[in-house]
């Protein structure tokens, strides 16, 4: 593969027998032993990724916290210190630039942690609206490396590596200054799979040495390294959306179901909210919804038909690994959003009837 970025632990993943592909111009693995096997393995054990790959946005000034209430939909001003949010940051007409977790470090130190595939075009965008605040923005992906320790087994191992107390770090909350095998890190208590787990930030010249360390330390109680497909089968198992299929630029919150973090009520102003109140006001056409399908699997873009009219298209499709069913989202015309709701996916030439269930496939286990 030409012209793509390696994250550092690239060597790593060629001596596991990762599977490599160009994931937004990054050379990831999409699986080592297998898609199932390292799924079923975060959702019973343990599982490590690479995601070295995301954007990290280091917001800090007088007004980084006024900043970040501005950026994204959620209420930022309900954080203390080390704690975490999920939000949006949306554009004005209320499509998505990007999903993204807002770390308040300190109150004048923010940190903005962002997808992969929009690193260039989020600090863009962040740099151009920060202008009107007393604050600097620093894009740190580069000088920061990210592992993802995912699963129920996840602070026993991570535990045996380091002195801090972990049981101290609650879900959605992190810790600076953790040292791991004499690697000072930022870990914090978040995930993308659904299971509890821990985020690891720390230099590239780092994470090679510290993936080998975990991987040894769990290799006793079931950890594997894992790779993009699992992330994305476990996420969408746990009703966690992915830009670019659940919302993008024209696909906003509301319609994908995620209003929980769009906070119309407060009375600060973010960008989009004017839109979004809008949208909500006068009702939305289109949401999105959960499926199964009898027979058949579904892809990303395959179009939701009745009869002859297409009234909708798939987000995300997959055969569950751990339900062992046909599952997936659709943004689909509201007449077709009531639980049991009935609609063809087009797979290639053939029309597969699928049922609306509700999104909430697998029950989170996070640890509160």
């Amino acid at each position: 593969m030409e012209n793509v970025k390696r994250t550092p632990l690239y060597e790593l993943h060629e001596e596991l027998g990762g599977k490599i592909v160009d994931f937004a111009g990054w050379a990831l693995p999409i699986q080592y032993s297998g898609i199932s096997q390292e799924h079923h393995a975060v959702r019973n054990q343990a599982g490590l990724f690479d995601v070295s790959h995301m954007g990290e946005v280091m917001v800090t000034g007088n007004e980084a916290l006024a900043f970040a209430q501005y950026l994204v939909t959620n209420d930022v001003t309900t954080l203390s210190d080390t704690q975490i949010l999920y939000g949006m940051m949306c554009n004005e007409a209320g499509g998505v630039v990007d999903d993204l977790l807002v770390y308040r470090l300190e109150e004048k130190r923010v940190l903005l942690v962002i997808n992969a595939s929009n690193v260039d075009k989020d600090f863009a965008w962040i740099s151009e609206k920060a202008k009107a605040f007393d604050i600097k923005v620093e894009n740190q992906s580069n000088q920061t490396a990210q592992l993802a320790l995912q699963g129920p087994l996840g602070e026993e191992i991570l535990q045996t590596l380091t002195d801090a107390d972990l049981k101290k770090i609650a879900f959605f909350h992190c810790q600076e200054g953790v040292t791991i095998k004499g690697r000072e890190c930022l870990v914090s208590r978040t995930g993308y799979t659904g299971e509890d787990g821990f985020e690891i930030y720390c230099k590239p010249e780092d994470a090679t040495d510290l993936a080998r360390d975990i991987l040894e330390a769990g290799a006793d109680r079931g950890l594997i390294p894992c790779g993009l497909g699992a992330r994305d089968t476990l996420r969408f198992e746990a009703c966690l959306p992915l830009y670019g299929n659940e919302f993008d630029d024209v696909i906003t919150p509301l319609e994908a179901g995620f209003g929980f973090f769009v906070k119309l009520d407060i009375e600060d102003d973010f960008i989009g909210k004017d839109a979004l109140k809008k949208q909500k006001e006068e009702g939305l056409t289109r949401r999105l919804v959960g499926f199964e399908m009898a027979k058949g699997i579904s892809r990303h873009g395959y179009p939701v038909m009745d009869g002859d009219r297409e009234v909708g298209f798939v987000t995300t499709g997959y055969k569950s690994p751990t339900l062992g069913k046909s599952i997936g989202f659709a943004i689909v015309e509201m007449a077709y959003t009531e639980m049991g709701s009935t609609f063809d996916i087009q797979v290639r030439k053939k029309l597969l009837p699928a049922t609306v269930v509700s999104k909430r496939f697998y029950r989170k286990n996070y640890k509160k």
